[in-house]
């Protein structure tokens, strides 16, 4: 019985002693700061002093890109399951991959004619 939960119990304890031991080593060989002053405890970032947060607009070419990304993702999603299985299936599945495949190429196509995916 105890040689089917040994290897749970070496990979649990491993899992708690790797991370517990780097959070050891951290405070063993950590360096400390030997005066807190105003200015060492602001954030820098090359050269560049940090000033009030303000909002930034980013542009559309962005939320296109991020969209047009999440489309062509969702594909693969469908086509992957129907690769896997495609030699179990007749020639249906086949043709109902050509066809999907075929819907995506019009969409790419469409989306490159309207220059979305260039960047200006």
């Amino acid at each position: 019985m105890l040689d089917k939960w040994l290897p749970f119990l070496i990979y649990g304890s491993l899992a708690l002693a790797i991370p517990a031991s780097m959070i050891g080593m951290s405070f063993l060989f950590a360096t400390k700061p030997q005066r807190r002053s105003r200015a060492r405890m602001l954030p820098f970032e090359s050269g560049v002093s940090t000033g009030p947060p303000r909002q930034q607009r980013f542009t559309i070419s962005f939320y296109l890109t991020a969209m047009l990304f999440i489309v062509f993702d969702i594909e693969i999603v469908f086509l992957y399951p129907l690769a896997v299985i495609l030699n179990d299936l007749a020639w249906f599945a086949f043709l109902e991959l050509l066809f999907f495949v075929a819907i995506l190429v019009v969409a790419y196509v469409y989306v490159w004619r309207k220059g979305a995916l260039e960047w200006q």
